[in-house]
């Protein structure tokens, strides 16, 4: 059973790896903007008869941009002042030519500018503005008592609050961090009086937002452009050149509020625009629910099945080690114990310089996840065995092995039992984030809701989510009543 396992985990790492040679890999960051622009990019090279997996929604800067220098993509939508002030750190503005001469080293181009600037500004409710008479970032320095509410990217970037504050000799204390999409809903709400927009929004008009003016000029340009690796095939490189200077900052609004406001999918939002601008037609449309709920469910399960099975097969030879040998008990339960403490999301990122993106950091993050209930419980199930029941196996000459296997063993199962349901309920519920690094799942539409703002969605990941973890906590229940029935 055990070597069935191990077949099946290499042959999906097999499967993963053969897909993502044969086609290119788009990537999106988690905003609407960032997946039409994906979108658009996956539909041309589609149409190129070229093979595509896009990975829409994976997380931040930082994320997006070592996927694309370590091969897990091979482009994705990204800005230039992002490029030139966030990940190459510099402090003045590039040409496309010096952006690319600066970036050729590292193995990566830009395309020429897709034809807009979406950059970085400050918002508040028109009446509150009014009120407080606010017109520019700099009158925020008489108002230290606003709250304020920023996307957590936004925080601590040096060309974000990080670089605005002190250039504009800002003291305020009262800043959060949150999602993006949900700080213009805590803005309108009245619980935040001030955040961070990007200019291409489709809210700020939504919500009648004034923007501040930027009176000291701190944001930068962030012209849109498409980062793409220097081995990618030169040809899908040409016909996505298409997109250079195409798309007028109005018609990038009008994408975002289709899909933001209008709630049309964003494969039918990019499919539209090239159609009409460039007449690219493809065949992509999106799933159906139906559709949606199996795909989700069969990677759920994978990253669940796959993960629980492998620590399994270490955490109960681990948790029989650590009760058995005194000099290494606290050690193992240690190391074990200190995966647990690491946050989920914090654990998936630090698995990308290892094994990538997608389902198999997924994995293996879940598989840390799952170690310390299996092996704490097998640890304990055999140290709380009645000493006196030991000493008389061991009085009738029984091997240490048969002590553990018709002894030991039966007596902690219930235990062991406890800390597999235990650690299967957890392993449920922390794969929902494995989407955030493509992996796919019920995290995926809960991502896509609260990025649409549409509950619907959110509850199509965390309904079937919940479900599946009652699901396999009555199954455990089950075995350990039946386990109980026959061994009263």
């Amino acid at each position: 059973m055990n070597k069935r396992v191990v077949l099946i985990f290499l042959w999906l790492i097999s499967v993963f790896q053969v897909q993502a040679q044969e086609s290119i890999k788009v990537g999106s960051k988690l905003f609407n903007e960032s997946v039409i622009l994906g979108e658009m990019v996956t539909q041309i090279i589609e149409s190129e008869g070229r093979e595509v997996e896009f990975f829409d929604q994976l997380g931040g800067t930082r994320i997006l941009w070592t996927s694309v220098q370590e091969g897990e993509i091979d482009m994705y939508p990204e800005y230039t002042g992002t490029i030139i002030y966030e990940i190459l750190g510099e402090s003045r503005a590039f040409s496309i030519e010096e952006l690319n001469a600066q970036l050729l080293s590292q193995g990566v181009q830009v395309t020429r500018s897709l034809g807009f600037n979406n950059t970085y500004a400050l918002g508040m409710k028109q009446e509150r503005a009014e009120e407080l008479g606010i017109r520019s970032i700099s009158d925020l320095q008489n108002h230290p008592e606003l709250k304020l509410g920023f996307s957590n990217e936004f925080v601590d970037r040096q060309d974000g609050w990080a670089g605005l504050q002190s250039a504009y000799n800002l003291g305020h204390s009262d800043v959060t961090g949150l999602d993006h999409d949900l700080a213009y809903r805590g803005l309108d709400a009245g619980s935040i009086d001030l955040i961070d927009l990007y200019s291409t929004d489709a809210e700020i008009d939504y919500y009648n937002l004034v923007v501040l003016e930027d009176d000291r000029s701190f944001f930068p340009g962030y012209e849109a452009v498409l980062v793409y690796r220097t081995d990618v095939d030169e040809q899908v490189i040409e016909a996505l050149r298409v997109l250079e200077e195409a798309i007028t900052e109005p018609e990038m609004i009008a994408m975002n509020a289709a899909v933001k406001l209008e709630g049309v999918n964003e494969i039918e939002v990019a499919s539209d625009f090239l159609e009409q601008k460039f007449g690219v037609t493809t065949d992509r449309v999106s799933a159906s629910i139906t559709e949606r709920l199996i795909i989700n469910t069969i990677d759920h399960l994978i990253l669940v099945l796959v993960s629980l099975s492998l620590a399994l097969l270490i955490s109960i030879p681990l948790g029989i080690f650590a009760a058995k040998s005194r000099r290494w008990e606290q050690p193992v339960l240690s190391t074990v114990g200190v995966f647990q403490t690491i946050p989920s999301l914090a654990l998936l990122v630090f698995m990308i310089p290892l094994f990538g993106i997608g389902t198999i950091p997924a994995m293996a993050a879940l598989f840390l996840y799952s170690l310390l209930p299996v092996v704490r419980n097998t640890h304990s199930g055999i140290r709380e065995i009645d000493p006196a029941l030991m000493e008389s196996a061991l009085a009738l000459g029984l091997p240490k092995q048969v002590i553990l296997k018709k002894i030991e063993l039966p007596l902690a199962l219930p235990s062991i039992l406890a800390g597999i349901k235990t650690s299967a309920v957890i392993n449920v519920g922390t794969a929902t984030l494995g989407a955030l690094i493509g992996a796919g799942g019920y995290g995926q539409p809960i991502l896509t809701g609260i990025r649409l703002d549409d509950v619907s969605l959110i509850l199509q990941g965390a309904i079937p989510a919940a479900v599946l973890a009652l699901a396999v906590q009555w199954a455990f229940d089950w075995l350990e009543s039946r386990w109980s029935y026959k061994n009263p």
